[in-house]
């Protein structure tokens, strides 16, 4: 497996590996609800290749798409020390250490671009996924009341963060 930043020819990869994460049921985007295609994702990669504050980094096994993570870094003065984060690892190669390689690469760059703060925010009862940001030292900063509604119930989402 590689880890590396995401190329403008990996945008028809990136819709059907973002196909295949939304439908787990744990993303913002409810399965089938988001509308994107290979012309909309090569433009939203040529716009994180030129911002310099923002990445997609991708796992890549048999040149196959398998996880990605999205850094979405603040553009505003007061939040430029800061990065809002996105994972997302193909079912089939969860468990496996894709996302921790993921945020050891993503760790790097932040480092280097100079940022201090990293945070994300997980579905309460992705517990999983809850044990895994905190595996990778992030911390919990509280927790969001009927953040979401899901399957037309409130669910609770974590607010998590990690100083560099």
């Amino acid at each position: 497996m590689k880890i590396r930043s995401i190329q403008l020819s990996d945008a028809e990869s990136f819709v059907h590996l973002l196909t295949e994460i939304d439908d787990s049921g744990f993303m913002l985007f409810e399965p089938g609800e988001r509308v994107t295609n290979k012309e909309k994702e090569e433009k939203r990669i040529a716009r994180f290749l030129e911002d310099g504050r923002s990445t997609i980094l991708v796992a890549v096994a048999d040149e196959q798409l398998i996880g990605y993570l999205i850094a979405i870094g603040g553009s505003v003065n007061r939040k430029k020390h800061s990065a809002y984060l996105v994972l997302g690892v193909s079912e089939k190669y969860r468990g496996k250490g894709v996302a921790s390689q993921l945020f050891n690469e993503l760790f790097k760059w932040a480092k280097e671009k100079e940022f201090t703060r990293l945070e994300l925010t997980v579905i309460k009862e992705n517990e999983k996924a809850f044990q895994l940001y905190r595996k990778m030292g992030f911390v919990l900063e509280g927790e969001k009341v009927h953040s979401l509604i899901i399957d037309e119930k409130p669910v609770n989402e974590y607010y998590l963060y990690k100083l560099i």
